[in-house]
Order: C-alpha cells, then sequence, then structure tokens
C-alpha cells in the first residue's frame, strides 16, 4: 500500500511511532527486533530533514534509546508523559497523577489467574499483554474498568492485544504539540505516522497543524511498508 503515501511536504518533520509502526509486534515488548536496515535509514532522514526526526511510543525513552542508538533527535516517551527534546538532553516529566500502588498489586493478581497473560510495568502506569493468552482479554478490560470504577485521574486504554492504564494529562497529541514547539520542528510541517489507538491524538494535532496523519493500516499496510517507505525516502535523500 505504500503507494498511496504521499511525499513528505516541504520542510517536513517526521514523527513516528515504534512499535507496530516502525518495529514489527512481538509476542512480549521485550521480543520486539530492529531490522538491521532501520537505524541507518533513519539516521539519514534526520540528516535530510535538519534533524527534525523523532519517536513518539509509549515505551520509556531510556528503551528507545536502547533499542535505536543515536537515531532520533528527540524522543516522547511514555504517551507524552516523559519527552527528551534533543540528544543528550535530560528527560523532561509532565506533571501527572501518580499510580496507586493497589492497582499494581490487583493488577498482579489479576494476571495471575490468567496464564500468559503479562503485566508490563511503566514509570507511571502500567500494560496488561494477554498475546500468549487470547482468550483473556475480555476479561483483563473488564477487570481494569473495574478496578478503576469511576475516578478521574487514568484511563484504560485498548492496544494491540493489550490493555493499558495512563495517567490523564498528557497523551501522544501533546507530545507532538511540545516538539513541534522546539527547534529544530518549529516551524515545519509535522508528518506523523502511526497505528493504535493511542495514535489518534497525534494523528489529529498533526492534521490540525496543516501537516499529516498516517495511518499504518490505512496507508502503508503493515510497519514492513513503513520500513519500505522510510528505506525510498532515505535513499532519495542519498542522491540529493
Amino acid at each position: 500500500m505504500i503507494d498511496r503515501a504521499p511525499p513528505l511536504p516541504d520542510r517536513a518533520a517526521l514523527l513516528l511511532d515504534l512499535d507496530g509502526t516502525l518495529l514489527d509486534l512481538a509476542a512480549t515488548p521485550e521480543a520486539v527486533t530492529v531490522p538491521l536496515e532501520l537505524p541507518s535509514a533513519l539516521r539519514r532522514l534526520r540528516a535530510r530533514l535538519g534533524d527534525a526526526l523523532a519517536i513518539v511510543t509509549g515505551r520509556p525513552v531510556e528503551q528507545v534509546e536502547a533499542l535505536l542508538p543515536g537515531v532520533a533527535y528527540a524522543v516522547a516517551g511514555e504517551h507524552g508523559g516523559a519527552i527528551r527534546f534533543a540528544p543528550g538532553a535530560p528527560v523532561t516529566r509532565a506533571d501527572l497523577p501518580s499510580l496507586p500502588p493497589a492497582w499494581l498489586e490487583q493488577a498482579a493478581r489479576l494476571v495471575a489467574s490468567h496464564p500468559g497473560a503479562l503485566l508490563e510495568r511503566k514509570a507511571r502506569g502500567f500494560a496488561l499483554h494477554y498475546r500468549l493468552a487470547p482468550a483473556a482479554g475480555e476479561a483483563l478490560g473488564a477487570g481494569l474498568r473495574a478496578l478503576l470504577g469511576d475516578q478521574t485521574s487514568h484511563r484504560v486504554l485498548p492496544a494491540h492485544m493489550a490493555w493499558e492504564i495512563k495517567p490523564l494529562g498528557a497523551d501522544k497529541g501533546t507530545a507532538v504539540a511540545a516538539l513541534m514547539a522546539h527547534p529544530p520542528f518549529a516551524g515545519r510541517v509535522p508528518v506523523y505516522v502511526g497505528d493504535d489507538i493511542t495514535d489518534e491524538d497525534a494523528i489529529r494535532v498533526a492534521r490540525a497543524a496543516g501537516g499529516l496523519g498516517l495511518r499504518v493500516q490505512d496507508v502503508f499496510g503493515d510497519p514492513e511498508g513503513v520500513r519500505a517507505w522510510l528505506a525510498g525516502l532515505a535513499a532519495e535523500a542519498r542522491a540529493a
């Protein structure tokens, strides 16, 4: 489907989701692999874009840097809750509601009742993965909704074979807006690519700013299609 991908606008800024967009999904978050050609393609694109290339993800910033060291100029992690605006810069963390410890304890008990399900702890939230226990998905989601009840500090988000608890107050849309207010992104046209419901906020923000918000499934088909598109853009950069 990459023939449906539009060309990059003049003075584009490229903002990319990670899992399900750049990387193929795996059975567990730790099991993802980085294709050998991806880092070099992204580095060439970053040079073409005057450094205006960022990764925007639900993972911690540190995990992104471990998977793609020295690749992105900026990284927004934790669904916008933590942003490293430049290489070597400190991670800026939003002032967000803290996670009640009792929720983690109850989530661990919920996972234990469904063999194959996995609890992934995050800095200010957590995710329950059920890729290895697909029949447990509905029960896990219902358990988390019951756990949160009618509180207004956190919400439950569906993801790829997972449910995620995250604090309100930051999302990938606020992350894109924050990045676009800082150099080298400021004054450029945002192009956001993502695949999940958590990417919808960022897609809306990019489009509202006059840029592009591209859903992987609609435009590229899958991460391989995204990587092929990026490789083509990188080849254009090399030839320029």
